[in-house]
């Protein structure tokens, strides 16, 4: 095929052969989506319905619960529709909105994941200054920045993704469409430009993990001087595990967009794939707010006001 406009579908990576086994694979990633829908959808409720829940550190979480929906509604519904239809095409323009959606998607979460750890560094750090650094206004600008950025990201990849020409057929090694399996049907002499934009992109959002980590050991030494055991307790069982889902995500989907054609493999970009754009959005709730009591608390209340409404 001489370029991408003679291309009408894509054909996604098959996961099995058998139908036992892509039936396994539907339930396994429908047990998957409903957990990450139903985890970040209660989250949102807590958040809108709480009014002691509208403080800047539930608001960036509220966005980053949106975007969690928005991710794993991206790529596992299409993969679950695939598994049962056994169908492997996706259309041209259902691969182009998966690829503006992720690149969208990717970059908004980790300039929100670097906002969320700005946020713990000022309220454990510097609690005396919260209100005037991290204002009603501060935090809307912020999160409008984040997904102003996620959008630009997007538009720039995808519209150098598409415009290139592809030469090498039209089967990607992977579950969903996303840049880099791209990038591997395309003609040689038009891979470089996508790459060098890839890397530029990569450098940004290394200065952000930078920013987070700085952060993190910013928060650790201020932690370690409390004189309470008990809330070294708590601080280190909120933050470890924050940084260490960042740094899942953060690790594989750099790994998964910049490693060498030569490093590639089915198996290694399909494990890459599910840690980056499944697992996040779905441990994210349980990371983030289900050992939250104020969250608990709230969603309390809402069952509780709905339950005395049918009565």
């Amino acid at each position: 095929m001489s370029n991408g406009s003679s291309i009408t579908q894509f054909l996604l990576l098959e996961f099995a052969n058998t139908w036992e086994m892509q039936l396994l694979h539907f339930w396994l990633f429908l047990v998957i989506y409903l957990a990450g829908l139903l985890g970040n959808g209660l989250i949102v409720t807590a958040i809108a319905c709480d009014q002691h829940l509208h403080t800047p550190m539930y608001f960036f979480l509220l966005n980053l619960s949106l975007l969690d929906i928005s991710f794993i509604s991206t790529t596992v519904p299409k993969e679950m529709a695939n598994s049962l239809t056994d169908n492997r095409s996706i259309s041209y323009f259902g691969c182009y909105a998966q690829i503006f959606l992720l690149s969208f998607l990717i970059v908004t979460e980790y300039f929100l994941l670097t906002i969320m750890a700005y946020d713990r560094y000022v309220a454990i750090c510097k609690p005396l200054h919260y209100g005037t650094l991290l204002g009603s206004r501060a935090c809307i600008r912020m999160a409008a920045a984040a997904w102003a950025s996620g959008f630009l990201n997007s538009v720039l990849h995808t519209a150098n993704t598409f415009s290139l020409p592809l030469c090498k057929g039209n089967a990607l090694d992977q579950f969903f469409c996303e840049i880099p399996q791209i990038l591997k049907l395309s003609c040689l002499n038009s891979y470089f430009r996508e790459v060098w934009l890839l890397v530029v992109s990569a450098c940004f959002l290394f200065v952000f993990f930078v920013f987070i980590v700085v952060s993190y050991v910013q928060i650790f030494r201020a932690v370690l001087r409390f004189p309470s055991e008990q809330r070294r307790h708590k601080a280190f069982s909120t933050c470890v595990p924050h940084l260490a889902v960042v740094s899942l995500f953060v690790s594989t989907s750099f790994f998964a967009y910049l490693k060498p054609p030569s490093m590639s493999s089915q198996t290694l970009d399909l494990v890459l794939a599910v840690l980056y754009s499944v697992v996040p959005p779905a441990v994210n709730p349980l990371i983030y707010s289900m050992r939250n009591r104020e969250i608990k608390d709230s969603l309390r209340k809402v069952f509780e006001h709905i339950l005395f409404q049918h009565h």
